[in-house]
């Protein structure tokens, strides 16, 4: 048995070592990408990022997911295990629980993987649902179809959670081409059932679609996408929905493999980086937000999470008593060339 333990710590050594080189190889084929391109770095282009009060805690409780998209920055999928403990979770609640008294905390933002599938994810939403603040659930739609999470939809519309789903695009072409084969039709089952429970037609149950190129270009404008989404998923579905948010896919990860594989990567870091918009400075999450990956690491964002880009001191959310602490306050944001993605047109944050 201790064999066998010994050769399991090993394996994720080495599979620990490997993720950690190739990401070192992803961060450097940026910098490459732009150097050959001669244009600046993003430390060379932005000023330094001061963080602030943090009014959002967003957790990524888990990588597990029933999908695997192509674009997906975290590489979740049906194979992943990582897990948000019962302890980190216990210590979410409290840092909530804190933060709505000293009125501080706006949004607690879950996400994953499919956060749902995580079997501590109903009990964070029961709690910290009744404190005042907003819940945000990071939906791919097609987790409503899974077996066991009939009621899902009723649960989320109970706690008045709002949910903000992944929908790339109005065509099942594009949708299926990202996602997997069949996403598109069980997407549209999942918005029904939403719209059935009153999300995106009760004013207090909000339903954000989000969409993302799928290409290495940038979104079109935000207002024009939405109308046709509008339109087209009224007109043939029936769906109505809240508002839609238009992100730019952040060249890392999975998508930055895809990137190198196929050639595209120094023109699009071109084109991030030549399209760079000093105004979205001043409404970039990582200077309000709190990202706890699952292992209760701390980050600017979800994507520093993904790369390994810690804030300065490495903390942990155990280390961390209160959103308050003022470890997290007035600190530079941690930055890479990654963030061209964020600050790139009308901003993606």
């Amino acid at each position: 048995m201790q064999d066998d333990e010994q050769v399991q710590r090993m394996i994720e050594e080495r599979e620990s070592e490997r993720a950690a080189e190739r990401m070192r190889e992803e961060t450097a084929a940026l910098g490459e990408a732009l150097r050959v391109a001669g244009t600046p770095t993003f430390a060379q282009t932005a000023p330094t990022l001061t963080r602030r009060v943090v009014d959002t805690l967003q957790i990524n409780i888990g990588l597990y997911c029933n999908q695997a998209c192509n674009h997906c920055h975290v590489e979740s999928s049906p194979l992943r295990t990582e897990a948000m403990s019962d302890e980190l979770l216990d210590h979410v609640i409290e840092l909530c629980r804190e933060g709505a008294k000293e009125g501080t905390l706006r949004t607690l933002d879950i996400t994953g993987g499919a956060p749902e599938l995580h079997p501590g994810f109903r009990r964070v939403v029961q709690e910290t649902s009744q404190l005042g603040i907003e819940v945000i659930d990071r939906c791919n739609l097609t987790v409503l179809m899974e077996p066991g999470q009939e009621d899902l939809a009723d649960f989320l519309a109970e706690h008045k959670v709002r949910v903000v789903a992944s929908l790339p695009c109005y065509s099942a072409e594009n949708v299926d081409a990202q996602r997997g084969f069949g996403v598109f039709e069980r997407s549209i089952a999942a918005l029904q059932r939403l719209n059935d429970v009153g999300y995106g037609v009760d004013k207090s149950l909000a339903l954000d679609l989000v969409y993302n190129p799928g290409g290495p270009f940038l979104p079109p404008p935000q207002e024009k996408l939405e109308v046709a989404y509008r339109t087209e998923l009224g007109d043939l579905y029936g769906i109505v929905f809240t508002s839609l948010l238009a992100l730019t896919n952040v060249p890392i990860k999975r998508y930055a493999d895809r990137l190198i594989r196929r050639g595209e990567l120094q023109a699009y870091m071109e084109l991030l980086a030549s399209s760079y918009n000093s105004a979205t400075l001043s409404s970039v999450m990582c200077t309000y937000l709190l990202s706890v990956r699952h292992d209760g690491a701390l980050f600017d964002c979800d994507f520093n999470a993904q790369i390994e880009m810690p804030m300065a001191g490495r903390l942990s959310l155990l280390d961390v008593s209160s959103l308050a602490d003022e470890r997290l306050l007035s600190r530079p944001v941690v930055t890479g060339n990654h963030c061209f993605a964020c600050t790139a047109g009308a901003g993606s944050s």
